[in-house]
């Protein structure tokens, strides 16, 4: 049976009929990059979620794939792993420099070539290469990460999007290969202070100059290593990409220990367009894909579940940067 015939006959028509109505208006979207996080802007169909995976072949996963992100993490679910080495950070010794961008859909922080990034250890087998920061965010506090821990969401998530530089010369051949990427998340509260990398990318300064899409500005002296908590422990489990095309190739490292920033941190971020300024004001936010069922995959971790009142103590428990752990 065929990705079309698997949808109720409602939502086949609105297809149907919004596939039409967007071929009669203006010139052909680029089939590569039609797809949003809602369903109409600007009044214009502009495929969501739900259609991802039926307006472009390329896409098929986002409708049928069985490891698909994000999931709702379940912490009785999660295997206690008492041999998953702890992460390894590389940067050389440098400080991290980039270019922090609206691109209609998130706040993205796009590192420079040099130096190079490079993430290793907890379940990886290879050294993986930093292509991407992302930031999603939601409406209201509470609500806005992709995952979920224990059907508990945060206000925003980080994902340090990495490709597998060992077997791959770039993010888009790995996207398509096995072991090819690896994402971080860290999960994001409001509160009364704020983590300090994050204030870096968040302070007045620095995010007024993405308020509009395709906005972009050069930051550098950035420290890494300062956006991971001082101790901390993580699941990982196998998955996918969360947008199109929804490959099936990530590895993902979920931190356990959530970061803050404060309340004026998160407005000013609500406070992005998803538009040009010509266009009408639409929130950034809201800006992540639907839960997706976890079905039989495993969940693997490095703290026992059994003993969650246990603190992360001792150098498994670190950020290991360019071979030391980390200590703050």
């Amino acid at each position: 049976m065929g990705v079309a015939a698997r949808l109720n006959a409602p939502r086949a028509l609105l297809l149907w009929a919004a596939l039409g109505a967007a071929a009669h208006i203006g010139p052909a979207p680029d089939p590569d990059d039609w797809w949003s996080y809602k369903d109409n802007l600007q009044g214009n169909f502009v495929p969501g979620p739900p259609f991802w995976g039926l307006v472009n072949a390329a896409w098929s996963l986002c409708a049928v794939g069985k490891r698909q992100s994000p999931v709702d993490v379940e912490l009785k679910r999660v295997l206690y792993d008492p041999f998953l080495p702890p992460l390894r950070l590389s940067t050389g010794g440098e400080k991290l420099r980039g270019t922090l961008y609206n691109t209609g859909r998130h706040v993205s922080f796009l590192p420079a070539p040099r130096p190079v990034v490079n993430v290793s250890g907890g379940p990886l087998l290879y050294s993986h290469r930093l292509s991407e920061l992302r930031l999603l965010f939601g409406a209201r506090d509470g609500a806005g990460s992709e995952h979920q821990i224990n059907h508990q969401g945060f206000s925003a998530e980080v994902q340090l999007i990495h490709f597998n530089q060992e077997l791959y010369g770039n993010l888009s051949t790995a996207s398509r290969g096995p072991n090819g990427l690896a994402i971080l998340s860290l999960f994001v509260n409001v509160a009364g202070s704020s983590n300090p990398f994050l204030s870096r990318l968040l302070n007045r300064d620095t995010i007024t100059r993405i308020s509009y899409k395709n906005d972009a500005y050069f930051l550098q002296d950035l420290s890494l290593e300062l956006l991971f908590p001082e101790s901390f422990g993580f699941i990982t489990y196998q998955g996918s990409l969360s947008t199109p095309p929804c490959s099936e190739t990530v590895t993902w490292i979920l931190i356990d220990r959530a970061l803050n920033i404060t309340s004026l941190q998160m407005h000013s971020l609500r406070l992005l367009s998803q538009n040009p300024p010509s266009q009408i004001f639409q929130s950034l936010s809201g800006n992540g894909r639907p839960l997706q069922p976890l079905a039989h995959r495993a969940l693997r971790g490095n703290r026992d579940p059994r003993h969650p009142e246990r603190r992360c103590r001792g150098p498994n428990y670190r950020l290991h940067v360019d071979g030391n752990p980390l200590g703050r």
